[in-house]
């Protein structure tokens, strides 16, 4: 287990450029894991710019989370051995959230742990997924159900990539901000959801309050738990309604905020005003009582549950997360079917 804490490069690939050129990266291969999208749109940008790839080998994988399977984990442990790639070996993830899990599980498993890059693609994992060392697979039709703790040793912060995203994708992105943001950080909230276009400063502020937390609680045992604010549900409503991550997650929020103010005052108008600007943003389903109930039965196989119960994180006020409060089914009925009006 790699217990050190990656780097976050905010200065993008020049910056990876020169950090490769050091005396510890001189005998680095390296392999590049991309997807069709990152295959056209950003690999000849990034070996263009960075020296150190111009040999390396790359993997193609499925987009999104049909790479994240051990099928395809699979595949690429085959051809690193193929390769006769050694402990020395880089693995380089360029793409969004599901090839940085991808890609740091693989990693973490070859030669029983090799170093590997994120270099995130899409505004979600630049400022998630891309950062903490959780690695994941899916498996047995649960979201990340094998997983590690394994940190990278550097993330690549390449704001160029944003212009490659489309609006949709953009949105996903600003929902895990928004969410890094309610639960840490009241005035960067407040700006976020003011805003019309999110700037460089906000994504490194939110990058260093989701690093700050993982450096805190690296296996995700206290504090980390904040950060699964609105996931409970949202990962329910990702599998049920096969909408994006982030979206999911932000109308998540909306059922934890509703559960906020029932179960610890949360004031009404903190759920007002994040309803205002999640609907301006997404459309919400109309939740029907059957898949009401398919998801209360993915929620309750989340791997934050105890005792079977299910336990959610709520709100006191903005900036004040509370772990594990347990929640009963017909408060999760209940959450669903007001948000859904």
């Amino acid at each position: 287990m790699n217990t050190h804490h990656g780097t976050i490069l905010y200065g993008g690939l020049s910056s990876l450029s020169t950090q490769l050129k050091k005396q510890e990266w001189e005998n680095a291969q390296y392999t590049l894991l991309v997807d069709e999208n990152t295959f056209q749109h950003c690999l000849p940008h990034i070996v263009g710019r960075v020296e150190a790839f111009e040999q390396a080998n790359f993997i193609e994988v499925p987009v999104g989370e049909e790479a994240k399977t051990l099928e395809v984990a699979s595949q690429i442990w085959l051809t690193l051995l193929e390769d006769n790639a050694d402990k020395q070996h880089v693995i380089i993830n360029i793409g969004g959230g599901s090839i940085c899990d991808l890609g740091g599980f693989v990693a973490s498993c070859y030669k029983r742990g090799i170093r590997y890059i994120n270099i995130p693609t899409t505004l979600l994992a630049m400022v998630d997924a891309a950062i903490g060392g959780k690695t994941a697979l899916d498996f047995g039709s649960v979201k990340n159900s094998i997983g590690q703790f394994y940190q990278p040793t550097l993330t690549v912060i390449e704001h160029s990539f944003l212009a490659t995203l489309s609006p949709s994708e953009t949105v996903n992105g600003v929902m895990e901000m928004v969410k890094t943001a309610i639960v840490t950080d009241p005035m960067l909230y407040a700006e976020i959801i003011a805003t019309t276009s999110i700037t460089k400063q906000q994504i490194q502020s939110v990058a260093r309050n989701k690093s700050r937390i993982a450096k805190v609680d690296p296996y995700d045992q206290s504090v980390r738990h904040i950060l699964n604010f609105g996931h409970t549900f949202g990962h329910a409503i990702e599998i049920v309604y096969k909408l994006p991550h982030g979206t999911s997650v932000g109308i998540g929020m909306l059922a934890a905020l509703y559960l906020s103010t029932k179960k610890l005052s949360l004031p009404q108008t903190t759920y007002d005003t994040y309803y205002q600007w999640l609907t301006s943003n997404v459309s919400i389903p109309k939740f029907t009582l059957r898949d009401i109930e398919a998801m209360l039965a993915l929620m309750h196989n989340d791997k934050k549950n105890q005792d079977s119960n299910i336990h959610c994180v709520l709100l006191q006020e903005v900036g004040a997360a509370v772990i594990n409060i347990e929640v009963s089914d017909n408060e999760v009925r209940d959450a669903l079917l007001f948000v859904a009006k």
